[in-house]
């Protein structure tokens, strides 16, 4: 029986997995990426993403986190490389907030270890840090950080080396399904194959009009900072840490290689955008709005700006998933996992993907992610 021929649009975090897990089950599998690998148009750019497996959010996440996990230490070890570091992850706020309750709640139900503390431990433990009496902290040391453009890379390289084929520099422009394959048109060529994954981020809505896809895409920033004391910031010192205050929701990873201390505020200033006409260049509001819990909470951080980049978000109604086939032609597969806390899963999401596309189905359980709960 001839292997099947499919196309995975976009080869950012999800498009690489889809792409790697496709070829190493004997796929004749092609990626098309618009851009070069690792450009810093979309959602999948930069040295790091967190890792956490409780996911204040839902509860129902924790499962898929699991089984990522284990395909993260599985990519290690089918590439020698280093790419998932176990720092500890500590979720810090008011008692009552949700990122407290939340994260507690999926430990509880899905019997995570977690530690919580009082203000003042918290600051015995991590002089960095100047929180008020009425907040607590979540520690949980199996969070840490992945090593976002290197494992992209890896996924590419394992898929290259299995016999798929990858595409650079080369812009899908439509996508015709046809109840017997599907027709995909680039700015070089005519592309027919026998299904596809369409995984391309905050231009998902664009290649797939004739869904009206309720999905918006909003700017983020990220910015590095000079600590004020580097070893207190340490990768094996401090954690990886989510800090919900009056200023919002940030996140913030320890100094890692010749980079400052990383934080970004999650879901930055709401402002809606295209990925065409999207402001690339940061601002000083940009920054100011990453900055503003850093004075109070954790001064020893508010040094001098070192960097700044944008990313992408692409948001759901209900800030979640979109993972399922589409109506009408079930050999295409939409994989969208998105609102800015999907690259962590990409490893599980690319299996899942995997399967939809070569079986029709997975043993996953993606019902919260499919399209019908659009109607």
């Amino acid at each position: 029986m001839t292997a099947p021929r499919i196309v995975v649009i976009g080869l950012g975090a999800t498009g690489s997995a889809a792409l790697y897990h496709l070829a190493r089950r004997g796929v004749h599998a092609i990626g098309v990426e618009q851009f070069d690998i690792g450009h810093d148009r979309g959602s999948s750019h930069g040295p790091t993403r967190i890792f956490r497996l409780a996911h204040f959010e839902n509860p129902s996440y924790v499962a898929l986190m699991r089984s990522a996990h284990v395909l993260w230490r599985e990519l290690e070890t089918s590439t020698n490389l280093k790419l998932l570091h176990t720092t500890g992850i500590v979720k810090i706020g008011p008692a009552q907030s949700g990122l407290v309750r939340g994260t507690i709640t999926a430990s509880r139900d899905h019997n995570l270890r977690y530690e919580t503390m009082d203000a003042a431990t918290l600051m015995r433990r991590y002089p960095s840090y100047r929180i008020p009496d009425d907040f607590i902290a979540v520690w949980q040391q199996d969070g840490g950080f992945i090593e976002a453009e290197a494992a992209i890379a890896a996924q590419l390289r394992l898929s290259t080396d299995a016999g798929a084929q990858v595409r650079t520099n080369e812009k899908v422009l439509a996508v015709k399904p046809s109840r017997k394959g599907i027709h995909i048109k680039t700015d070089r060529d005519l592309i027919e194959a026998d299904g596809a994954i369409i995984a391309a981020g905050p231009w998902l809505g664009a290649l797939l009009p004739q869904l009206h896809l309720p999905v918006r895409v909003t700017r983020q920033t990220v910015c590095w900072f000079e600590p004020y004391d580097a070893a207190q910031f340490a990768a094996d010192r401090f954690p990886v840490f989510l800090l919900e205050t009056q200023y919002g929701l940030h996140y913030g990873f320890p100094a890692y290689g010749a980079s400052g201390v990383k934080v970004a505020k999650h879901h930055h200033l709401d402002e809606v955008v295209t990925p065409e006409t999207c402001e690339r260049n940061v601002s000083a509001r940009d920054v100011a709005a990453v900055r503003a819990p850093l004075s109070q909470y954790l001064p020893a951080a508010d040094g001098r700006l070192l960097d700044a980049q944008t990313c992408l978000y692409t948001m759901t109604p209900d800030e979640t998933f979109i993972i399922d086939r589409m109506p009408e032609f079930s050999h295409v597969v939409i994989a969208s996992p998105c609102c800015g806390h999907g690259f962590k899963f990409s490893p599980v999401i690319g299996e899942i993907v995997a399967d939809l596309a070569t079986t029709g189905s997975t043993a996953h359980d993606i019902s919260r992610f499919r399209l019908s709960r659009f109607g």
